[in-house]
């Protein structure tokens, strides 16, 4: 168990009773970004968060002084987002998965962390950084070659040093006079990075995946997650109905501590090492 360093006493005592009801159990997790500020990435709503001026789908598809700058900001943060490295929780999480206790995990981050820490059923429920696709064509590109192509073709953009990294793995650009905007290298169609933009629906093919996944489990722990999103408290329900232990793991409180089996008032990276360590042996 975790050391009085690592948890107070409360918390301590959260994590002994969340390993007492999930033993013996397959458990499905599933993460928000609180599971990602330890590698550097902040995220939405916590103590200290960025304040966000999202871009919407509309916006985007709609205008091209919109997508200039949304692809200058979001090439300036790429870098930085993407050499973000898994933490303790997300190979926490994958140990979990390879010694059998976990049937996956499901994620509304965008980070592909998880798939990075070696955890091998991933449902990425709002989509992934690593691609982007074209809307008229449907061709997918690797976002690190992107990068590259952007950078050609726009020799005087740099990453600033100190660059305020937002949840999205985006900064706000100072100006985007004059930037590229990259197209399809296929149909010269639009692209757009494969994530779920405000004012987009999660697809159904997605969403019925995580549901699959929880339903092949015997309890569900929610991670780093504030569940304001409406995906997350519908699975969280859809394990309710079934009268599986719930376990939230968050720092401050969330839309749904009322219905949890154990609520830990905690950091995410300590807390599923803790379970990582006892759960294999009391399954």
């Amino acid at each position: 168990m975790p050391t009085a360093t690592e948890l107070d006493a409360a918390a301590a005592e959260a994590v002994s009773r969340a390993a007492e009801v999930l033993s013996g159990r397959r458990i499905a997790l599933l993460t928000g970004a609180g599971v990602s500020t330890d590698s550097g990435i902040p995220d939405y709503r916590g103590k200290g968060a960025p304040v966000r001026t999202p871009m919407t789908a509309d916006e985007f598809l709609a205008s091209e002084a919109a997508r200039r700058r949304y692809w200058v900001g979001s090439h300036l943060g790429w870098r930085a987002f993407a050499a973000a490295e898994p933490n303790d929780g997300h190979v926490a999480i994958a140990r979990l998965e390879g010694s059998g206790v976990a049937t996956g995990v499901v994620t509304q981050n965008v980070d592909g962390l998880h798939v990075r820490a070696g955890s091998r059923r991933v449902v990425e429920l709002h989509g992934t950084m690593r691609r982007v696709f074209c809307t008229h064509c449907g061709q997918v590109f690797d976002r690190r070659d992107l990068a590259v192509r952007v950078e050609a073709e726009n020799p005087w953009i740099t990453v600033p040093d100190g660059v305020a990294l937002g949840p999205d793995g985006d900064v706000l650009p100072e100006s985007s006079d004059g930037f590229v905007v990259p197209e399809c290298t296929v149909c010269g169609g639009m692209l757009k990075p494969d994530v779920v933009f405000f004012g987009e629906y999660i697809p159904a093919e997605k969403f019925r995946e995580a549901e699959q996944l929880v339903q092949a489990s015997e309890g569900l722990v929610i991670a780093g997650s504030s569940l304001v999103v409406n995906s997350g408290i519908r699975l969280l329900e859809r394990a309710r109905r079934r009268r599986l232990p719930v376990v939230i793991v968050n720092r401050g409180s969330t839309r749904a501590d009322a219905r949890a089996t154990v609520k830990v008032d905690a950091g995410t990276s300590e807390v599923l090492r803790a379970l990582a360590e006892v759960l294999p042996s009391a399954s």
